[in-house]
């Protein structure tokens, strides 16, 4: 997956659901995934972060999220009925129409047209959608781990024919208003796709991406090849010998996350006999052995039109569509490409695989063990009704916290928290997972027989009536509601359909779903026994069933680490004196390359809109403000929702004393999963499940420039139905005001799942602990979100474990304690978000919440507000891993005296796509190397993303007021610096994120009118802001610069042997 810009998440802003970045931008969408992994994309992890999509019609129906978090489904956005079927060309540039059919469910039509002449073909949906989208999609399995989809897939989007420069992708993050422009590897597919609100710009990147894949440079290029891929780098004769590539790191990366290797571990087992034995994202130990040669074959053989799928979605001209790919295709001719993915043939018997992962040998790591029972379902394609009633049994076993299989899972305490996620279907069997992590090596047989034991109970017993309702409600609300988040909807489609066409199914059936979902709530309203007979087939009775287990060895990394020595001294001694001369020059001349820019006249060849195609003026959110008794305020936006209601309460926190503040993300949490006084936690649940769309729970946090205390509100976010708005406010209130917040073990189970998510976040995502903890040293803003998530709140948790053994009365009471300090209707703000009758049908109800609120705090807090902060002090973070994230900030208000302008969008944005691009990524082989600056806390942050660098990754943090200074911009360049920073500002958006920015906004103080004032600096940005910048951003790398790294015990100890004392070593794992 291509890594694109990325920021810090949130901006300033920390939650523990995802957000939008409150007050003047929106946040860079982290437009990267983990390739090869489509099981390690298991789970009901919807793909807010990392991930492309949750492909086929099982999953879509998986996760009904939470407020904010995507949901693939239907479309709630109205849209005029779509244009009649006579308007659509049945023949026209090279294609035949081969199907058509309206599709109720998205109020699209879906035209499938052929290639004649390559037997390419295309579906061009057609409907109301501003937020275009286009897909080009190959079938690559593999035959071997070398990574070669992985590393075509990167390679391909440096330079064409059309656009023969050095990373067109990168000049398209710069210059272009796209919504996604990425590429997805999959164990058996590669997927190219780009979206857009603007039909220009989409046509643009339309263009640049079929040059791309049709014609690359790289498979001509061997240094594309080498710089993406892997090569022999060596500086000098006598200097270690090693590999750089930036997949090759990335999967080093990947590799380090033991749950990663669960995934990988997990799909081998499944799969012995085809294409998904192998790893396409590539292994790092056999990634060195691809040939330039096997390269080029691979693309020569798949990347063919005939081998190709492609997608239109949106509100643009079908016709136009077509040319526009004729123009490409039309260049091939048809011919055979043999492409089939081959079924895996049910095992006759269940069996047993054993693996191990790295761990470390901190006192505070577990050192225990994984443990999933695993099978693959089904060798023939599933029916739509069977594939939805699996979706439905996936959520009643799994879906909730009180899900019968998963609460018994977490009420065993056999281990720290669930890992498999029940259904994956995004390969070409659906496969089911379910385990727990944490587990003593002992005990691992014992997670078999207790997801053996339980399966049979439930197809016995069935599920209540209670449950069975939930699901059903939440899944429809879902589908229905289609909210896919800032991914857009044309994407999430297209993902879906290609799950059954890539393996010649017909990709209309996962996208109708109507007809199925009333005939299957027709046979449970009936009284069919509709879940016994799934889970008795497909489990039960099924032979293909896989326990995998995964152990810890304290001595993996390490090893790991010495065969790749011995691989490189075993290379360098057969190499000769001219060998290595030839090494040294051949690494000379590829870093001579990668620091060359492209020339001005190269670089035109880019296609880019004209600062007159922007507009002028911000884009308002329509908000009504009014105050309420007690001192609440209430806030309304009235957007069209096709009646389904958005809303937040928000509870001030600045009253709560600092020593309580660790304990909120778990508090927050307990208000859901514990209970009420009159109803159990599987009670409520269900009712959550019956009411609404979802509802969470969660700490809001951010900086607000101008004065030094926080923002910070206990957020309760839900949504519902207009006619069941009365619900969701009665559930708002009674878990704030009557959840129980004394069920010990299930706390117990809580503080464990949290232990586990930090201990792998921070081998995985090291680069959100590094920033964290910069923040944390600066502001008090940075310090309470880094107590909240971060390292601190790690250590907490390790902490709050023993504690709850030892003193369950005493973190029961700091529980109560939480509530009783922010439960008051004073400094209240509750949002709504909704049509005219959504909003109104509220309205009544929001008073009622609020009068269950107290007047003011039964507990009052410390006077004077949080101080706090980390020490300021260079720190590397010790865990198991063979990758570096390499953080280094300062704060650009304290340290250099910076007033904040728009243009510092543009310069960020510049710097994550030219110097830190080149410097870290291209140059350094680092996946990622990107910067953030938070406009509400003043903190500019350097950060890398799975880099075998250290020193040198802050040589190039360090090298950018130089690169500032000495920056040459032309006219181009600068314009397309300013459309790219548009794009972030003006990021595309579905009604619920248009009312929560206009939230957060009114939370941070920003008014439209300085919003304006910042899009008018941004639009007016000049080359002298760049090198006026270079004096503010130099204070990074002067004396008020920090460093905090996530690396090995090794490299830190090395970075020591070269500069001593330059940082504290913690040992983390």
């Amino acid at each position: 997956m291509r890594v694109a810009q990325q920021r810090l998440a949130g901006a300033g802003a920390s939650t523990t659901a995802p957000s939008l970045t409150p007050g003047l931008r929106q946040a860079g969408a982290l437009r990267c995934t983990a390739s090869a992994g489509g099981l390690a994309r298991s789970g009901r992890r919807l793909a807010a972060a990392w991930t492309g999509s949750r492909a086929g019609l099982l999953r879509s129906v998986l996760a009904p999220a939470a407020p904010g978090r995507r949901a693939l489904a239907a479309q709630a956005v109205a849209a005029p009925a779509a244009a009649p079927a006579a308007s659509f060309p049945k023949e026209a540039h090279g294609f035949e129409l081969v199907q058509q059919q309206f599709v109720r469910e998205y109020d699209s039509q879906v035209l499938l047209y052929r290639h004649k002449k390559t037997g390419a073909e295309l579906i061009s949906v057609v409907n109301a959608d501003e937020n275009k989208t286009f897909g080009a999609v190959f079938r690559t399995p593999v035959s071997d781990s070398t990574g070669i989809p992985h590393i075509l897939e990167h390679s391909v989007l440096c330079g064409s024919r059309r656009y023969p420069i050095k990373e067109p992708f990168v000049e398209l993050m710069k210059g272009s208003l796209n919504t996604f422009l990425n590429a997805f590897t999959y164990p058996d597919r590669t997927c190219y796709p780009v979206a857009s609100t603007n039909t220009q710009d989409f046509y643009n990147l339309v263009d640049v991406y079929l040059d791309a894949v049709l014609h690359p440079r790289c498979v001509a290029d061997r240094q594309t090849f080498e710089q993406e891929g892997w090569h022999l780098e060596l500086d000098d004769p006598s200097a270690p010998l090693s590999y750089k590539g930036v997949v090759f790191n990335e999967m080093k990366g990947v590799y380090s996350s033991p749950d990663s290797m669960f995934y990988r571990v997990v799909q081998q087992a499944l799969f012995p006999d085809n294409t998904y034995r192998h790893d396409s994202g590539g292994d790092p130990e056999v990634i060195p052995q691809l040939t330039f040669e096997q390269f080029q074959e691979f693309h020569a053989k798949y990347y063919h039109p005939s081998n190709g799928r492609f997608w239109f979605y949106g509100d643009d001209d079908p016709t136009k569509r077509l040319a526009l790919l004729d123009a490409y295709l039309g260049e091939f001719e048809a011919r055979p490409v043999d492409s089939e993915v081959a079924t895996q043939p049910l095992l006759p018997e269940p069996r047993t695989v054993t693996a191990h992962y790295a761990a470390g040998d901190s006192e505070d790591g577990d050192g225990k063990a994984y443990a999933a029972v695993n099978w693959v379902l089904t060798s023939e394609p599933l029916d739509v009704e069977t594939e939805l009633a699996l979706g439905f049994l996936d959520y009643l076993l799994l879906g909730t916290p009180a899900a019968p299989l998963r609460k018994a899972l977490n009420d065993s305490s056999l281990g720290a928290a669930l890992v498999g996620g029940g259904i994956d279907d995004e390969l070409k069997q659906p496969i089911f997972s379910v385990g727990l992590k944490g587990v003593d090596p002992g005990s691992v047989g014992k997670v078999e027989a207790l997801v053996l034991d339980q399966l049979n109970q439930l197809s016995v017993a069935g599920f209540t009536p209670g449950a069975v309702e939930a699901a059903v409600n939440t899944i429809e609300f879902s589908l229905r509601e289609n909210n896919t988040g800032s991914f857009p909807r044309g994407l999430s489609l297209m993902l879906r359909a290609v799950g059954a066409w890539i393996y010649g199914r017909d990709p209309y059936t996962p996208i109708q779903w109507e007809d199925a979902l009333s005939h299957f709530k027709a046979r449970l309203s009936g009284g069919d026994d509709v879940f016994g007979p799934l889970i008795t087939k497909y489990l039960l009775n099924n032979p293909h069933r896989v326990t995998v287990v995964m152990l810890p060895d304290t001595a993996l990394a390490a090893k790991t680490e010495a065969d790749e020595k011995a691989r490189l001294d075993a290379i360098r001694a057969k190499l000769s004196e001219d060998d290595l001369k030839q090494v040294v020059e051949e690494t000379a001349a590829l870093k001579e390359r990668q620091e060359t820019p492209d020339s001005p006249e190269a670089l035109a060849c880019i296609p880019s809109l004209k600062l007159s195609d922007i507009p002028k003026a911000i884009t308002t959110v329509p908000t009504s403000l009014s105050s309420r008794d007690g001192g609440a305020t209430l806030l309304s936006h009235e957007l069209f929702t096709n009646d389904v209601l958005y809303a937040e309460a928000a509870l001030d926190m600045t009253g709560l004393p600092p020593a309580l503040l660790p304990l909120v993300p778990l508090f927050s949490r307990s208000l859901t999963q514990m209970g009420t006084a009159s109803e159990s936690f599987v009670q409520l649940t269900e009712r959550i499940g019956r009411k609404t769309g979802g509802l969470s729970v969660y700490p809001f946090t951010s900086a607000k420039r101008g004065q030094d205390q926080p923002v910070a509100y206990l957020m309760v976010r839900g949504k519902a139905m207009g006619h069941n708005s009365g619900d969701l406010f009665t559930l708002m209130g009674d878990i704030l005001a009557t959840a129980r917040l004394d069920d010990r073990a299930r706390f117990t189970q809580m503080v464990a799942e949290t232990k586990a998510g930090l201990e792998a976040g921070i081998i995985g995502s090291g680069h959100r602990f590094a920033g964290s903890r910069l923040a944390a040293q600066r502001s008090v803003a940075g310090w309470v979100s880094e107590s909240m998530g971060g390292l601190s709140y790690l250590e907490y948790v390790r902490g709050l474990a023993k504690r709850v053994e030892e003193d369950w009365e005493g973190v029961q009471a700091d529980l109560e304690a939480i509530r009783s300090h922010l439960l008051q209707r004073k400094g209240a703000i509750v949002n709504l978000t909704g049509d005219e009758r959504a909003l109104s049908a509220a309205q009544a109800h929001v008073d009622d919440l609020l009068s269950r609120l107290p007047g003011t705090a039964a507990l009052s807090g410390a006077a004077g507000g949080w101080q706090g902060a980390l020490p300021r002090v260079n720190e590397a973070l010790v865990v198991p891993t063979q990758v570096n994230y390499v953080g280094k900030a300062a704060n650009l208000y304290a340290d250099a005296g910076y007033s904040l302008s728009g243009a510092a969008y543009v310069i960020e944005k510049h710097l994550g796509t030219s110097w830190l691009w080149d410097k870290v990524r291209v140059v350094g082989g680092a996946y990622g190397g990107f910067c953030s600056f938070d406009s509400h806390s003043g903190m500019f942050t350097y950060l890398s993303y799975r880099d075998p660098n250290l020193l040198d990754t802050l040589a190039a943090y360090d090298g950018t007021p130089g690169f500032l200074r000495d920056l040459s911009l032309d006219a181009d360049g600068l314009t397309k610096a300013i459309i790219g920073t548009m794009g972030d500002l003006d990021a595309y958006q579905l009604p619920d994120a248009k009312g929560y920015s206009a939230l957060s906004r009114y939370l941070l103080g920003v008014s439209d009118e300085e919003r304006q004032a910042r899009r008018d600096q941004v639009l007016g940005t000049t080359l002298k802001d760049f090198k006026e910048f270079a004096d503010v951003v130099a204070c990074v790398s002067g004396d008020a610069g920090r460093v905090v790294a996530v690396t090995s015990a090794d490299k830190a100890a090395a970075v020591l042997a070269e500069r001593p004392d330059f940082w504290e070593v913690r040992k983390v794992l």
